[in-house]
């Protein structure tokens, strides 16, 4: 995908976001109460605003994320600076977790600054080539802000989701003959609410794709590294993962640069071209399935080959 069809693509879908958004939320205010509709709105805002400020923090806690010192590990940190001065951002503060998958995230707020972190399951299991790509990947999410452009635009499918809630519950409080409609109203944000994150989920694919680029482009020989290190990745979270090590992964692997739960399918996917003497040949031919295209809409991450096809037409 090129660099100005891929900046259109998400220029569109976040006005399709909030173009539809905006004519739901008018068609709404003109069905029920103003003011009861719009206090609901500012309290959904304000729990997510909230949620972004102290986020970081949550996630510290879920993934057991320290601060790296440089003298733990002083050729990374100069890793992340060098490609920070490429990228044109401020250096953000280095984090290890301390779980066994290998994954790398970027994240932050306000409260805490831009974060990048590091799983200690990617030092011991990619190269640092394969480590430097994933770091550069994570650097373009920061650069492209996608932190705060994900974190606007997720708080739009819960603003219709409580408001079709508050609609429905309205609806069986009271009279039936006189407010009969306010279920089905309900019902009907509710399914539209289900309709944005779809988008959302495409947006989200979008900036995956996008920050893939921006590692291409901050790295020496940036696509065949960031290739070789997804694949990886795949491939050791399909065999390390277990019930255990990944039940807590679910509530922020948009993060991630790979989505530990595709693990199997991604990987059965790359399994199916191991044996071929041309890999990238073999990547480049194959065509996702139906299935694959279904798993794909209804996740943050592109499906692993079309990403990898992208990414060799960027070497």
């Amino acid at each position: 995908m090129g660099l100005w069809k891929l900046r259109l693509s998400m220029v569109s879908t976040l006005a399709i976001i909030f173009g539809l958004s905006t004519l739901v939320f008018a068609v709404l205010l003109s069905l029920a109460g103003i003011f009861d509709l719009l206090t609901l709105g500012i309290i959904v805002v304000v729990i997510n605003i909230a949620q972004w400020l102290f986020s970081p923090y949550i996630v510290d806690a879920f993934y057991k994320v320290r601060a790296l010192p440089e003298n733990e590990n002083p050729k990374l940190h100069q890793t992340v600076n060098e490609l920070s001065q490429k990228s044109g951002i401020k250096k953000p503060k280095l984090m290890i977790s301390q779980i066994p998958l290998p994954n790398a995230f970027a994240y932050g707020s306000p409260l805490t600054g831009n974060r990048v972190a590091v799983t200690q399951g990617l030092l011991t299991s990619l190269n640092d080539g394969e480590v430097e790509a994933v770091v550069g990947h994570e650097l373009g999410h920061l650069k492209h802000r996608d932190v705060q452009t994900m974190m606007i635009v997720s708080f739009l499918p819960a603003l219709f989701y409580y408001i079709g809630f508050s609609l429905m519950w309205s609806g069986s409080s009271r009279d039936r003959n006189e407010n009969g409609n306010s279920a089905l109203f309900g019902i009907a944000f509710m399914a539209f609410s289900w309709i944005l994150n779809l988008f959302i989920l495409y947006l989200s694919r979008l900036r995956e794709y996008y920050a893939d680029r921006h590692s291409v482009t901050v790295v020496d020989n940036g696509a065949q590294k960031l290739s070789s290190g997804l694949a990886r990745i795949v491939h050791t979270t399909k065999t390390a993962r277990t019930q255990k090590q990944t039940k807590n992964l679910n509530a922020f692997k948009a993060l991630f640069i790979a989505d530990p739960d595709k693990a199997a399918a991604d990987s059965a996917a790359l399994t199916a071209v191991e044996s071929s003497q041309n890999l990238v040949k073999e990547i480049l031919s194959k065509e996702p399935t139906l299935s694959d295209r279904i798993i794909e809409a209804l996740s943050t991450h592109p499906n692993i080959v079309k990403r990898l096809r992208a990414l060799q037409e960027q070497s």
